[in-house]
């Protein structure tokens, strides 16, 4: 049942890869907390392509990486990569290629509504991340308080 699972999972991403490229937008669900506290499971994200080149620091980007996406924060890049990370997450992940860059994201939608999103996060977002960064329960507590879902993933 879980390879079942994961396989209609990866073909969920393969089209979403597809529907970005084909028609130049994205909207996607999120399911992860990696970037709590700018964004949180249940949001909902627009994504539109953008060039290596157009990735700037502190943006949110979205890639794939083995038929998986991530949308994270670049917080580094170089000519040839982009070093990517989650605003809860404690340390940056491999270096992001060209070839797995898919685009930005312009807009967060939380229960229907725009929220506020900014490519440089405000004092009180980066202490918050700062903390789910060094505490997982911290994390899950404010899921909970928040009443928010809490699986893995994008």
């Amino acid at each position: 049942m879980h390879a079942l699972f994961d396989a209609r999972h990866l073909a969920t991403n393969d089209l979403a890869v597809e529907v970005l490229r084909g028609f130049g937008a994205l909207r996607l669900g999120v399911t992860g907390s990696s970037m709590l506290p700018a964004i949180r499971p249940a949001d909902t994200i627009l994504v539109h392509p953008c060039s290596f080149d157009e990735a700037e620091l502190h943006d949110i980007v979205l890639f794939t990486r083995q038929r998986r996406l991530f949308a994270h924060r670049v917080v580094a890049r170089s000519a040839e990569h982009l070093i990517t990370q989650g605003d809860g997450l404690a340390g940056p992940d491999h270096p992001v290629t060209a070839d797995e860059l898919l685009g930005r994201v312009v807009q967060v939608t939380r229960r229907g509504k725009p929220v506020r999103h900014t490519a440089r996060p405000d004092w009180s977002s980066r202490l918050a991340g700062a903390l789910f960064r060094r505490s997982p329960l911290a994390g899950r507590l404010f899921m909970r308080a928040q009443g928010l879902p809490g699986r893995a993933g994008l």
